[in-house]
């Protein structure tokens, strides 16, 4: 992935209301605009999905890249959520001890509440796009070179 990108990218489904909420809750709590937040469904997202190597036109997981020297790890599933919650201020960062709750067991109930999501939550018929204040902080175009 190219230099040029932010340092911390979380990939979130922008149809679905909890995958929003989720990216206004840490969106409003991260103070220090450490994270960029980027819709899978935005040209940047769909670039990204397919560097993984993953489906372009279904999300099943909230996507975490983290870049270590010249390259990014990517987080899926319940580790991206407790690497977010580690970098929000406190109060938040203290849910980041629930990692110590085995992954197997943290994964089956993010992939229960993921595959009900839309029936739990609901689901947009459109991407709700960042305000003209929030652009700065979202990644919806990526420059190819």
């Amino acid at each position: 992935m190219p230099g040029a990108l932010p340092d911390k990218i979380i990939l979130f489904d922008s149809l679905c209301n909890l995958c929003n909420g989720w990216s206004r809750f840490v969106l409003h709590r991260d103070k220090n605009a450490i994270f960029t937040l980027c819709r899978v469904q935005s040209p940047a997202g769909q670039q990204l999905l397919a560097r993984l190597g993953l489906p372009l036109d279904t999300y099943e997981t909230i996507i975490y890249l983290e870049r270590r020297g010249d390259t990014f790890v990517d987080y899926h599933k319940s580790e991206a959520t407790q690497r977010i919650l580690a970098r929000l201020p406190a109060p938040w960062c203290y849910l980041a001890w629930l990692r110590f709750v085995p992954r197997a067991i943290r994964d089956l109930v993010y992939d229960g509440i993921a595959r009900n999501r839309y029936r739990l939550f609901g689901k947009r018929q459109e991407c709700k796009l960042p305000s003209p204040e929030e652009q700065q902080r979202f990644l919806e175009e990526i420059d190819v070179d």
